[in-house]
């Protein structure tokens, strides 16, 4: 209800400050920024920030806070190569008080399943706050606490965003949220192998099988020493003797890298499009044809794109754009000839060695029928 300005006076006179509308002290939004825009969502992973526990007062730290959570996370490979493929959103919401606790409006709290450190949020009332998706998307809940703590996996991600160890802490556990990891360390529950990065068999077996990290075993990895199959004090084996799913700090293994990298070509096409678009009918020869994939870093050196005419490759003279565009008038077409144009655009990152996965999910490809008529 609002007070009428003879109300407003007197409470002025009496008290010696205006009273502030209950609506103010309500959690709402004031602005959702967009950080980073690579594209449509509908072909890129939105990533969405959210806080609990700022007030007005305290969003500046919030948003320093949110800027800081992705740089860390786009800063540890494979993040870092594939970052391009992320969108960054960031919600900013206003609390009724300072700090997380006594029904702050994402319902965070620490201690979940009788962990101390465990930083959980009421996934309903984020969703909430958050609204629909546009695409794919992970949400990332920053609890206003210097307290460390944070959690990864299915749902809403969480972090303790004011911790020491802040940025460290989000880029493990988004190893748990995008690469469906598990943790490496000697304490971590035993028994559940049920992780790309974990296994109850020993090296031996890996191999007879060919499951887990199979086809790493015996190479160098980033990590330090070589992937093999080291046992916990836990009784599961890991691919390498430490790893950021085991220290913070670390870097990712080899296996935990094709991990996170086959998760993102799930939710993703390597291509957002053609043009001309190839359904669009037959295209007459003298016109550009091009390709439009997500790019990696350095321009894209790690794509290769392989442009064909009839089932043979097309001739050099006629590609264009670092091999991103064919001109069909340098096809030398006669009068009347008619061919199909075909480009395949493939991830061919080293960091992936399941070939049926790259050659299904890592691969996009165009075909166009050309001819001068």
């Amino acid at each position: 209800m609002k007070l009428s300005a003879a109300l407003l006076l007197l409470f002025t006179l009496l008290f010696g400050a205006t009273p502030v509308p209950a609506s103010a002290c309500e959690p709402h939004v004031v602005d959702t920024v967009d950080l980073v825009d690579n594209g449509p969502a509908g072909n890129r992973i939105t990533v969405v920030l959210i806080g609990d526990g700022y007030t007005p007062a305290e969003l500046p730290r919030f948003r320093a806070q949110a800027a800081a959570t992705w740089r860390a996370i786009s800063s540890v490979e494979p993040f870092r190569s594939y970052a391009r493929f992320f969108d960054v959103r960031r919600v900013d919401m206003v609390s009724p008080h300072s700090g997380i606790g006594h029904g702050s409006p994402l319902g965070m709290h620490f201690g979940c399943g009788g962990t101390p450190r465990l930083l959980c949020a009421d996934d309903d009332a984020v969703e909430h706050w958050i609204g629909p998706a546009a695409g794919p998307r992970y949400v990332i809940a920053l609890a206003d606490s210097t307290d460390y703590g944070g959690a990864g996996g299915r749902g809403v991600t969480t972090l303790s965003a004011g911790a020491a160890d802040a940025a460290r802490i989000i880029e493990h556990e988004m190893g748990h949220t995008v690469g469906g990891l598990g943790d490496e360390y000697d304490s971590a529950p035993g028994g559940d192998a049920d992780y790309p990065n974990l296994s109850d068999q020993g090296a031996d077996a890996m191999v007879s099988a060919h499951v887990k990290w199979w086809r790493w075993l015996g190479a160098a990895d980033p990590s330090g020493g070589v992937v093999g199959a080291y046992r916990s004090a836990n009784g599961l084996y890991r691919p390498t003797r430490d790893s950021i799913m085991r220290t913070l700090g670390g870097v990712y293994n080899l296996p935990c890298r094709e991990a996170i990298i086959e998760s993102l070509y799930r939710k993703l096409r390597l291509l957002d499009g053609a043009d001309p678009a190839p359904q669009a009918g037959p295209v007459r020869a003298g016109g550009v044809l091009r390709v439009r994939p997500l790019l990696l870093p350095g321009g894209g050196r790690r794509l290769s794109v392989s442009w064909s005419v009839n089932g043979r490759p097309a001739p050099w003279r006629a590609l264009r754009e670092g091999g991103l565009a064919l001109d069909t008038g340098a096809l030398g077409l006669h009068r009347h000839a008619r061919v199909v144009v075909r480009a395949v655009v493939t991830d061919e990152s080293s960091w992936v060695r399941d070939e049926a996965f790259r050659g299904t999910r890592m691969r996009g490809q165009a075909a166009w029928p050309v001819g001068r008529f």
